[in-house]
């Protein structure tokens, strides 16, 4: 079967320049890695596909060869005689970028000399309100690779040593004549990692590493915005072989609370206030976040959605000694369920004339009824 032209595998023009192709093999590369897709052989064919027009495209020389002969010239064992040089874990393009793609949450990237970095990995925490304000200290499980302490982390068993692979000397590469060119691949023997374990170690099965569960102390701060991330450095994923550990990503989401609305460093708490408070004004008790209770004067005649700002009552600024402010936002209630003397009451008060100077207890509903009114007449006309 005809091989795909490798500018249609990315999906980038002939003219296109290092970065696109670069940009184009990322995004594919991403999409159909092993380690996102596992099992999935549609994905890992695509993967090597995408790795192998990479490595041609992204080397002057390669491609010119390419735009001139197509895939002929790299016959007589290049890699349309099955890609050998190409696969998941070779050298080419993959090798280039796998630490910049792959370096956060999960499929840690092979180093010089055999080793792996440890993948990251991400912890889910919900934190209330309250201990987004105040920060908090706190343990958390997490099940994770670390090194085996039986063989530490060599997977050799005790006693004995991984040996330089004889295949690339140690390397864990070896080239190969391929067309015009020498290609270097990964070494079929060892994996790359330049050595191989003859007596691996009985406890890790010779990769150097266990399961097990680790409990981790973990400081919030203060101040902490929904949706956070701390990183914890080096306590991901243990490497292979005695490689760098991983880093743990904590994502922080805070719950939402029963009364307070948060923006940013500023709360806001919805308030109802008695019609009779409203109108003659008086004070209310309200909570604030940090556990207390502030007193708000409410003046005569307020209305609803007046707002009341109480000035640093708010949240911790994260890094800072400042706090946000409290925003009371005001519900003025109407009454219900009333006796028969406060129905009369009221309509004894709505009979009521003004006092003396005044055109009204109610100027908002009349200045909009007014022109109501307006509205009809003009209508009419």
């Amino acid at each position: 079967m005809a091989k795909t032209d490798y500018y249609e595998t990315l999906g980038v023009k002939r003219d296109a320049d290092g970065s696109a192709l670069k940009s184009a093999y990322r995004k594919l590369a991403m999409k159909y890695h092993p380690d996102r897709n596992p099992d999935d052989a549609a994905a890992e064919a695509k993967f090597k596909e995408a790795n192998e027009a990479y490595d041609v495209l992204k080397d002057v020389e390669k491609r010119a060869a390419y735009d001139q002969y197509g895939h002929a010239a790299f016959e007589n064992g290049g890699p349309s005689q099955g890609g050998g040089g190409f696969g998941f874990g070779g050298g080419g393009g993959f090798a280039d970028i796998f630490d910049e793609m792959f370096g956060d949450f999960g499929g840690g990237g092979r180093s010089q000399g055999g080793t792996t970095h440890g993948a990251d990995l991400r912890y889910n925490m919900q934190i209330s309100l309250e201990d987004a304000y105040n920060g908090r200290e706190t343990h958390i499980r997490v099940p994770t690779a670390v090194s085996c302490e039986d063989c530490n982390g060599t997977g050799a068993a005790k006693g004995s040593r991984p040996s330089t692979c004889g295949t690339c000397h140690g390397r864990g590469k070896v080239r190969a004549q391929q067309g015009f060119f020498t290609i270097e691949r990964t070494c079929p023997t060892c994996n790359g990692a330049g050595q191989v374990i003859e007596n691996p170690c009985s406890s890790c099965s010779g990769t150097g590493r266990v399961r097990k569960e680790k409990k981790l102390k973990v400081s919030i701060p203060a101040g902490v915005q929904d949706g956070t991330r701390i990183r914890l450095s080096g306590e991901g994923e243990a490497g292979s072989m005695g490689g760098q550990a991983g880093d743990l990503y904590i994502f922080v989401a805070v719950a939402p609370h029963r009364m307070f609305q948060r923006d940013s460093a500023d709360l806001h708490l919805r308030v109802p206030i008695p019609m009779a408070t409203a109108a003659m004004g008086g004070s209310v008790e309200v909570p604030t976040i940090e556990g207390k209770r502030a007193k708000v004067t409410v003046p005569k005649g307020t209305q609803s959605g007046h707002q009341f700002r109480l000035r640093n009552k708010g949240m911790s600024v994260l890094r800072s000694q400042a706090r946000g402010d409290m925003y009371i936002d005001v519900n003025v209630e109407t009454p219900v369920n009333l006796s028969k003397r406060q129905e009369e009451l009221l309509r004894e008060f709505a009979g009521e004339k003004p006092a003396k100077g005044q055109t009204t207890t109610s100027p908002e509903s009349e200045g909009f009824f007014s022109r109501v009114k307006e509205l009809w007449d003009d209508l009419t006309d």
